[in-house]
């Protein structure tokens, strides 16, 4: 009858939001003294109570008002039947799962459902939150309004930060509430004002202003950008976020989002008529669409289209969907089809390059058809297919189609102590290389290749005490037999073909490319040997693995030439030394000529998710003939007391300097934070030749205030991933 949680709770959650709920005060046993008043809903129980010719119950000492979602505790409590009233008075308190109030005076209409508490002070139970308000009224008619109310997520006495308004008011059946003279004050001072604003009462997304994002750096100077929201429909949306940046200009950012049974994506838009900073006036811009269909359980359709005005684009003005390292966008379309049997996609697969990539191809279209069917015995037959026409932009490269074909056939058995499989495929590609005699290519190449692989793996296993505990040890010894035949492929042009790492994994593959431009012959033997260690619990504190491949002839293949009997030495290691205490490590092993040729360490200390400390090495001897030799450190940490650190350092070796540095401190009380971050990074811009410049350095600063308790409960997580 008097239950004003609902309109109550929604007004205050206008003032902030956030995750853990507090605990509810005790309330003194009663004496079994019980009143009911007929008609209203309404039970109360008290100490003592006197009823007056059945027109006045007059109730003291304890007094509970009971309905079914709350509870009025009181010293004192009347009900006129005449009047169909209640009031209380004497330490009130209401309560109900989500809030509890004290009030001064309380009193309550049975016939109108009018409820009105003076001089309260209110308690959110469901999120971190409280404050006063000089009066609550309810009514049916009008709804509820709120008079002299303040916000704060802070411990009483320690109001660091709150929100006060004159007048908060929510009318029945309306989806917004309205504010009146809204203010916000840091440390008991005014700083931010608002005569009027109006605020969702619904848990639908709603049309408004969102937070707006502050930032600084060397390419934009001061920037600022206010996200506008629009709710179109259920299952439409769109957010609009003008940018003012102080060294470019305006920059409009657009968001569209939309979803049906069948069909959802996303298109996003940014437009800048004008940068004052860009050597050029034309107009800046950057464009994605992400789309997916399902148009049957067997069909799909996929978008992924990419553009952007310029090389620069995303190093001047940043991006949410790509860094300033990326060297392509992609620009994608792809249809598929799946079932039991068989798999097919068409797709169109274009990108848009950033920077000078003459190398760079575009498949237009792709088809891909595959089939798998067992025949039983272990025994399984499948063919894969694809056809495709290739063309780059340039014109010092040739365009090409090609067919390939690889029918196979294989036997797998498998048990929980190991595996043995065999497979035989026949590797048939046809080159169409349209003017490849320019090129040094031929103009139609006919290529028939033959394979055979022969794998087996062990898992043997037995109790052990490495570490002075209980466990157990593992020795799972696995090798592989490869053997393709030879043919010339120097008169093939390279389309989708680029070299596979030779880790660990990589060692096992079976090709050393990606595409079938190049297939290299092969008469090999790859031997492995994974060794790990589980505790009582079962989880794996140590694992060493090492492996190399053993070459019976040497490589023809002009891409992949070796002239020694065996391949480089890969090993991998996995420690976790102690509850805190972690290391990985990969290396790569020259044993001819004695040296690491790529090799990548990570030391880690962790007590938890924000107490860490990660120290890292990364060497490659040669990668587009440079060395690549690199350390870094990163830190997450308490200093002491509210502060926080969080930073990131990396320097390279090789040339002697800082190439990236990042530090964030932080002050977290238990109602706010506030996060000053400063970097340093390289920032990749590209030249007129197209070559990205690898010595410019850019600086950024940014200062954020954060409102514990109004959507930011983790300010130190988001602090360490950014």
């Amino acid at each position: 009858m008097f239950d004003l949680r609902p309109p109550l709770t929604i007004a205050l959650l206008a003032f902030g939001s956030a995750a853990w709920a507090q605990q509810q005060c005790p309330v003194a046993p009663l004496q079994a003294v019980d009143y009911r008043e007929k008609g209203s809903g309404v039970q109360v129980k008290a100490n003592q109570t006197e009823v007056i010719r059945d027109q006045l119950a007059s109730f003291s000492g304890n007094v509970e008002i009971l309905s079914d979602t709350s509870l009025i505790t009181a010293e004192r409590a009347k009900i006129n039947k005449q009047q169909q009233s209640l009031s209380a008075s004497g330490n009130i308190s209401y309560q109900d799962k989500d809030i509890a109030v004290n009030s001064d005076d309380i009193r309550l209409n049975f016939t109108s459902g009018e409820l009105q508490l003076d001089k309260t002070e209110y308690r959110m139970l469901t999120f971190t939150g409280r404050g006063q308000a000089g009066q609550i009224s309810l009514t049916r008619n009008e709804g509820i309004a709120l008079t002299d109310v303040s916000f704060t997520t802070c411990p009483l006495g320690q109001e660091d930060w709150e929100m006060k308004a004159s007048e908060i008011t929510l009318e029945p059946g309306e989806i917004w509430g309205e504010a009146w003279h809204t203010r916000f004050y840091l440390m008991d001072i005014p700083v931010f004002y608002l005569p009027y604003f109006t605020f969702p009462v619904t848990d639908k997304r709603q049309s408004g202003l969102l937070s707006p994002e502050f930032n600084s750096n060397d390419s934009v100077g001061f920037s600022y950008a206010q996200p506008i929201y629009w709710n179109i429909a259920d299952n439409y949306d769109a957010t609009f976020t003008p940018r003012l940046m102080a060294r470019r200009g305006i920059q409009l950012q657009t968001e569209f989002r939309y979803l049906s049974e069948r069909h959802g994506g996303q298109i996003d838009l940014e437009y800048m008529p004008e940068d004052s900073e860009f050597e050029n006036d034309d107009t800046r811009y950057f464009y994605r669409w992400q789309h997916s269909s399902r148009l049957t359980p067997q069909w799909r359709v996929d978008v992924d289209l990419n553009g952007l005005s310029d090389d620069n684009y995303i190093v001047d003005l940043d991006s949410d969907f790509y860094n300033r390292a990326d060297t392509h966008l992609n620009r994608n379309l792809m249809a598929r089809y799946t079932n039991n049997d068989f798999t097919f996609s068409a797709a169109i697969r274009d990108f848009q390059t950033i920077g000078s990539h003459p190398d760079t191809y575009r498949a237009l279209p792709e088809f891909k058809l595959g089939y798998l069917r067992p025949l039983g015995g272990g025994f399984e037959f499948d063919i894969n297919s694809e056809l495709a026409y290739f063309d780059n932009p340039s014109d010092q490269a040739p365009q090409a189609s090609r067919l390939h074909i690889a029918p196979a056939v294989g036997w797998r058995s498998w048990a929980p102590w190991g595996e043995l499989s065999a497979k035989a495929t026949l590797l048939q590609t046809y080159y169409h290389q349209k003017d490849g005699e320019q090129f040094g290519l031929k103009e139609n190449v006919n290529r028939t290749l033959g394979r055979f692989r022969l794998y087996g793996a062990l898992n043997l296993e037995r109790e052990s005490d490495l570490f002075g505990t209980g466990g157990l040890q593992t020795l799972e010894p696995r090798f592989q037999y490869l053997y393709t035949t030879y043919k010339d492929q120097s008169m093939i042009g390279l389309y989708d073909t680029a070299r596979l790492l030779t880790d660990y994994i990589g060692l096992f593959r079976g090709q050393a490319f990606t595409g079938p431009d190049r297939i290299l012959d092969t008469n090999q033997i790859t031997a492995g040997l994974t060794s790990r260690w589980l505790d009582a619990k079962n989880r794996e504190q140590l694992r060493l693995s090492v492996a190399q491949i053993f070459y019976f002839q040497d490589n023809l293949v002009a891409e992949q030439i070796s002239q020694n009997s065996r391949s480089e030495l890969a090993a991998e290691v996995n420690w976790r030394f102690s509850p805190r205490w972690a290391i990985t490590t990969g290396t790569q092993f020259d044993p001819d000529d004695n040296k690491v040729s790529k090799s990548n360490l990570t030391l880690e200390y962790r007590e938890s998710d924000e107490k860490l400390v990660q120290l890292s090495h990364r060497y490659v001897r040669e990668l587009s003939g440079e060395k690549i030799d690199q350390i870094g450190l990163t830190a997450s940490w308490p200093i002491t007391g509210n502060w926080y650190l969080v930073g990131r350092w990396f320097k390279d070796a090789e040339r002697h300097r800082t190439i990236e540095s990042y530090a964030g401190i932080q002050y977290e009380s238990c109602c706010w934070a506030l996060q000053f971050v400063a970097e340093r990074y390289l920032n990749n811009r590209v030249d007129a030749l197209g070559q990205r410049n690898t010595n410019e350095f850019e600086s950024g600063i940014s200062l954020k205030f954060v409102f514990k308790g109004m959507g930011q409960s983790k300010s130190r997580r988001a602090l360490l991933d950014d």
